[in-house]
């Protein structure tokens, strides 16, 4: 069997914790924030856990 890939756009935005989860990124956060108040956009650049039910399909895509 040869190796599996790495999906490499998973890789630029997943990150793996030291306990094995899963970090992303928030969306919403690149363009049109004129109309997002500064409290959205202060939460929107702090990172956050990825799905539980998206974690099968994001490991498998990392190659992990």
């Amino acid at each position: 069997m040869p190796k599996i890939k790495t999906n490499r756009g998973a890789a630029k935005r997943f990150r793996l914790t030291s306990n094995g989860k899963i970090k992303r990124c928030k969306a919403y956060a690149s363009h049109i924030l004129t109309k997002k108040s500064t409290k959205r956009k202060r939460n929107l650049r702090k990172q956050t856990l990825a799905a539980p039910s998206d974690v099968k399909r994001i490991r498998r895509m990392l190659g992990i």
